[in-house]
């Protein structure tokens, strides 16, 4: 069990504070926050970092969010929160793997008693379907071409079938993040043909192998990095979904790149890093996470005894981003966004959790929905498992 951070004594923990003005309020450390504290705020745990109020809701916004999920994992009926903006807008899981598109990777596109559990037929099912990131692009394949393998993949005939649903007007890409079409690396005109021969650069060039041998989480990201269209937000989600598999075994807390929407949630939440940089900021926020949520009162579950991670604090920073556009619209971003896209419309199928089981999560019989975690098997279609929307929501 992890020890719980000691009660803060005014202690600095990096550099030297600077010296705070008369519009900075600083709490003596034996003394319970104020009702209504003034913001920006110095906490002494924190210190000389300064805070908005979105730091606050950020602790907030994520033990109501796993409250959330908890509530529908045990099948209780709506309504499942009294947070009016929860309630109206998509937001991901506290918990980036219990996401539904999360859940469907790991459950129907890896975990697969029925597909080859070799490294490298695992990495191009894992990519094939993370380069889309649509359930329903995944489900397409799967219908023509019945089970998806390397050992039967050409070029020409998936071209063909995404190249007919194109021509269909089906999305093939999730709106969760944005490939790059990748024409000037590879010459092709539709951005699917640079995708899938991105895929066959990096099986020609036996990633997965060299992936394998990794022994970092940085060293990981840095051999997916050096691909063309792959930056560095691309990367570190793709070395996390890879890392869901059993071709490297990472701790989630090795690494941590933020992403656009999380670095707007960043600058919202702290006012002054302090000398930090982002990923020590978040950082912070999973070393501090139990002391925070003791501090506020507020009842956080964990995903049956696992901490939030890096990956996964990085994440809130995003959907905070966005819960602030309606909470704290005086608090403008980087980005400038003032409303959230997209309305949660909650999906009918229940999800049948299952996680990486070297997280060994899965043997705790703990129960969801009438019944407890499961192990993999086949495949279900993607009615059963869901959609996904502006992200991995619910």
């Amino acid at each position: 069990m992890t020890k719980r951070l000691p009660r803060p004594a005014g202690k600095r923990l990096r550099g030297h504070p600077s010296k705070v003005g008369s519009d900075t309020a600083v709490l003596p450390p034996q003394l319970d926050l104020p009702l209504r504290p003034r913001f920006p705020l110095v906490l002494p745990h924190l210190a000389p970092v300064k805070v908005s109020e979105v730091y606050e809701s950020y602790w907030r916004f994520a033990a109501e969010r796993q409250a959330i999920f908890f509530r529908r994992a045990r099948g209780e009926a709506q309504p499942w929160t009294d947070d009016p903006v929860l309630a109206t807008y998509k937001f991901t899981n506290a918990y980036r793997a219990a996401d539904r598109v999360s859940q469907f990777l790991i459950r129907h596109v890896i975990y697969r008693e029925d597909l080859p559990g070799t490294p490298r037929e695992v990495f191009f099912r894992i990519l094939l379907f993370k380069l889309f990131n649509k359930i329903e692009t995944w489900e397409l394949l799967v219908q023509v071409f019945g089970p998806i393998t390397f050992e039967d993949y050409r070029f020409a005939h998936y071209d063909t079938v995404l190249q007919n649903a194109l021509r269909d007007g089906h999305r093939l890409y999730s709106a969760a993040y944005i490939m790059p079409p990748g024409s000037q690396a590879f010459g092709r005109s539709a951005k699917h043909q640079n995708n899938l021969l991105l895929l066959e650069r990096m099986m020609k060039e036996r990633l997965p192998e060299r992936l394998g041998q990794t022994r970092t989480m940085q060293d990981g990201f840095e051999q997916l990095r050096a691909y063309p269209t792959i930056g560095d937000f691309l990367a570190y989600q793709f070395i996390t979904d890879i890392n869901y598999s059993e071709i490297t075994d990472f701790s989630e807390m090795d690494f941590v790149v933020p992403g656009p929407g999380a670095r707007d949630g960043l600058r919202k939440c702290f006012v002054d890093p302090g000398g930090l940089n982002d990923p020590e900021l978040i950082r912070r926020m999973v070393d501090l996470q139990e002391y925070e949520f003791e501090r506020l009162g507020l009842n956080f579950q964990p995903l049956w005894g696992r901490r939030l991670q890096l990956i996964d604090c990085q994440n809130l920073f995003c959907e905070v981003d966005k819960y602030a556009r309606v909470v704290h619209p005086q608090i403008i971003g980087r980005t400038g966004r003032t409303r959230i896209k997209q309305k949660f419309v909650p999906t009918p199928e229940p999800i049948n959790y299952f996680f990486p089981p070297k997280w060994q999560l899965n043997k705790k019989g703990h129960t969801h929905a009438g019944g407890p975690l499961s192990d993999p098997g086949p495949s279900r279609t993607a009615a059963a498992a869901g959609t996904e929307g502006d992200g991995n929501e619910f």
